[in-house]
């Protein structure tokens, strides 16, 4: 291995620094490790990441080698990189992430793209996000869908903080209801006058507990286990959902689930045993995996 550039005394610049990092990081298990070099120096920098390929050969003052060693030894411990530089971008937003929440992942863009089309042109549009966590889904719907009105929920006081802070980030705290509780027990049952939802959308719990071990160290050593695991076969809160979510959907409205892949068959299996719903379509990411189960719930009669 190469000399430490964050403990050398040697003048380490900037493209010396990510090329050490980005070699030293791949070793210790980073799948990504330019991009993770990139992002904790721009943080210990201080700097947008722009900036390093402007500044090439800057050399780093004493204070930003020691920020920076400290970021390096704790991602190779496989901390993950948002957690260490406290956010995370989601559907080209800034969002604030902790360890009271799930890193918020590109597969579950899905969500907002498809909970944008199915309110497309309805100008009172109302969304519900089960296990908010983040609120990501919840504060991406919101500021790009000007006019609707979005209800984030989730067990975890914590997470509801980091969320609200979101929602306050992006200036739609005014149409972004977030309430503490199990999935649906906060709500009222909808009546005529007040009506439901009109998407039903949630990335919840869906890890078997069987299957923790395969689990990648950064999400099972980091990321809370109360957003990761639901039961046996993963699907215990899938499960609630799918039972309980036509009782606050609007007839013609859509319900959105992310899930792990394996699950799609089974999932489906669920949604069409339940009897309430029509268009039971699994939708792909961006690697073709199943990843979104989207159905809508019949009108009656």
């Amino acid at each position: 291995m190469t000399a430490d550039p964050t403990t050398s005394p040697d003048q380490w610049t900037i493209r010396r620094v990510l090329d050490w990092t980005k070699a030293y990081l791949a070793k210790c298990g980073s799948d990504s490790p330019r991009l993770d070099a990139e992002i904790l120096l721009a943080h210990a920098r201080g700097c947008p990441r722009i900036q390093l390929y402007t500044n090439f050969d800057e050399v780093l003052s004493n204070e930003v080698r020691g920020r920076m060693r400290e970021l390096v030894n704790r991602r190779a411990q496989h901390e993950p990189v948002a957690f260490l530089v406290g956010h995370r971008e989601f559907f080209s937003l800034d969002f604030e992430v902790s360890r009271d929440v799930l890193v918020p992942r590109p597969e579950t863009e899905i969500l907002v793209m498809e909970s944008l089309e199915a309110i497309k042109g309805n100008s009172t549009a109302t969304v519900l996000d089960l296990g908010t966590g983040s609120g990501c889904i919840a504060v991406a719907v919101a500021v790009n869908a000007p006019t609707a009105s979005v209800t984030g929920i989730d067990l975890s006081d914590a997470a509801l903080a980091v969320a609200r802070r979101n929602a306050e980030r992006h200036k739609v705290a005014e149409r972004v209801t977030f309430l503490h509780g199990d999935l649906f027990e906060p709500l009222p049952l909808p009546s005529l006058e007040q009506g439901g939802f009109d998407v039903i959308v949630s990335n919840p719990p869906y890890v078997a507990t069987s299957d923790a071990a395969t689990l990648p160290p950064d999400v099972l050593r980091h990321e809370p286990e109360n957003a990761l695991f639901a039961g046996a076969d993963g699907l215990d809160i899938i499960r609630r959902i799918v039972e309980n979510s036509p009782r606050f959907l609007n007839p013609g409205g859509t319900l959105l689930i992310e899930f792990s892949p394996e699950q799609a068959e089974r999932i489906s299996g669920l949604l069409n045993e339940r009897g309430s719903f029509d268009e039971v379509t699994i939708l792909r990411d961006l690697s073709q995996n199943p990843r979104v189960v989207r159905a809508v719930k019949r009108h009656e009669g």
